[in-house]
């Protein structure tokens, strides 16, 4: 039997980020994947030879090389991975836009200081105070309890609008709770997003995985792929066995998870039912990703990286009551980074929407298929409002088109309902009821690709190297 110093369960941002760190300081490491591409949500791949990126807008937390204080540079030096190898460029400029109002941002936060200036002139005071309350806040607190980021927010910011459009991006990017957020979460999305900001590489998430891949090979990690954890066999106190998809076994003298927690609880032999940890999220996505022979600039869109849009009266965040909510939703489109070297060959629109788990996952294959096509063409419609007038149809103008759903998403990443974010309540520690078994990703509650990647190097730290 096969025994290893830590046995990480999922080979996504997460994952490889803590394999790198624990074999970078001696630790004998395997990851187990059972899907055969690494990245988890973070993912990519290949239809009639172009590939498609997998959960990539833009990542997230970009600053500049002379910021040493800040999670890039700091997830850098743990990982010993070289900026200019990631090749980032920056976003051009986003926004948030509602009825009759457009919220501008960019990597610059003065930028959106002064829109706030300008649209809400009276509360311009009261937003300078909260951004304070935000820059002083210890986000690195794994124990922190739970506080409700709307009832902070409204004790600062008076228009029930202006706080809508600062929750739609964070949200979107990165909330498992309905209409609301963890404060700390809050926070940590308003630094990555508002006060840092996005940037991509020009190959998209390809060169981040295999700039992970590389330096965990060079430290000695070990990877199998298309290898799941059917079971974490436990004696009550700790983990001492691994059961895999083939029937074999493995031992390890601690065990990291990035699955999720009911995930991960679910494997556990015997399971562990601790409410309510073992409650799955339910908040899941559609998202259509459409190619264009001509430039997105070409048709009038060259101005806007992401847009963050919403029709509603109030926004409202939460599972679709329908297989798509067309009210609110993300449109995302890569060539609108400014990126130094060369541009996208083709144009990009990445449109995204909340969904529900449930009806799409009622259908036959055959029915599943018509209602893709049907909802694909309607969330480009519903999007197409919030940008400048064009011509150009998603049914006959794209050179190719492909959509995911939560049915998708379970599929190829195990997550139950599809829900990207993963449970409402985060495991913030990594700590679970078994010793020796850890969380980090996406239920450890740091998202996006720098947020999963600190996740897997914060609990190696806490847990795995002291």
């Amino acid at each position: 039997m096969e025994k290893y110093d830590v046995a990480i369960i999922g080979a996504g941002m997460s994952g490889l980020a803590a394999g790198i760190r624990l074999a970078h300081f001696g630790k004998k490491v395997c990851i187990f994947e059972r899907h055969y591409a690494p990245g988890g949500l973070n993912s990519f791949y290949a239809i009639r030879g172009r590939k498609f990126d997998v959960g990539l807008h833009a990542m997230t937390n970009f600053v500049p090389a002379e910021v040493k204080k800040a999670p890039l540079p700091r997830i850098l030096r743990q990982l010993r991975i070289s900026r200019e190898d990631l090749n980032l460029s920056e976003q051009k400029s986003s926004r948030t836009a509602f009825p009759g109002i457009d919220l501008r941002f960019s990597n610059d936060f003065e930028l959106l200081r002064s829109e706030v200036e300008r649209v809400f002139p009276k509360e311009i005071d009261r937003f300078n105070a909260l951004v304070r309350a935000i820059e002083s806040y210890d986000d690195t607190i794994l124990d922190a309890p739970y506080e409700s980021a709307r009832e902070v927010v409204a004790g600062h910011l008076k228009d029930p609008v202006l706080v809508d459009m600062i929750f739609c991006p964070l949200m979107y990017y990165g909330s498992a709770t309905e209409d609301d957020m963890d404060f700390s979460q809050f926070v940590v999305m308003f630094k990555s997003i508002f006060l840092e900001g996005f940037a991509r590489p020009l190959e998209g998430i390809r060169n981040i995985i295999q700039l992970l891949l590389k330096r965990y090979r060079e430290v000695g990690g070990i990877r199998k792929m298309k290898t799941g954890v059917a079971k974490i066999v436990s004696d009550g106190k700790r983990a001492i066995r691994l059961v895999l998809d083939s029937g074999d076994e493995v031992k390890a003298e601690s065990v990291l998870s990035s699955a999720g927690v009911a995930e991960t609880f679910r494997m556990c032999q015997p399971g562990l039912e601790a409410e309510p940890l073992k409650r799955a999220g339910r908040l899941g996505f559609c998202e259509t990703i459409n190619i264009f022979e001509e430039q997105p600039e070409e048709f009038g869109w060259g101005e806007d990286t992401i847009v963050f849009f919403n029709d509603s009266e109030r926004f409202e965040f939460r599972e679709s009551k329908d297989l798509v909510d067309l009210r609110s939703g993300v449109i995302c489109i890569p060539n609108n980074f400014d990126y130094e070297e060369g541009q996208l060959p083709e144009g990009i629109v990445r449109l995204t929407s909340l969904a529900n788990y449930d009806q799409w996952t009622s259908y036959s294959p055959e029915d599943y298929i018509v209602k893709k096509n049907e909802w694909r063409t309607r969330i480009w419609d519903s999007a197409k409002r919030f940008m400048p007038e064009t011509e150009i149809s998603e049914e006959h103008n794209a050179l190719e088109r492909d959509m995911f759903t939560p049915k998708t998403i379970e599929r190829y990443t195990w997550h139950a309902n599809g829900a990207i974010y993963g449970a409402p309540q985060k495991l913030k520690d990594g700590r679970t009821p078994l010793e020796n078994l850890f969380i980090c990703g996406t239920d450890q509650g740091f998202l996006g690709i720098i947020g999963s990647m600190l996740s897997g190097i914060t609990i190696a730290n806490t847990h795995l190297l002291r």
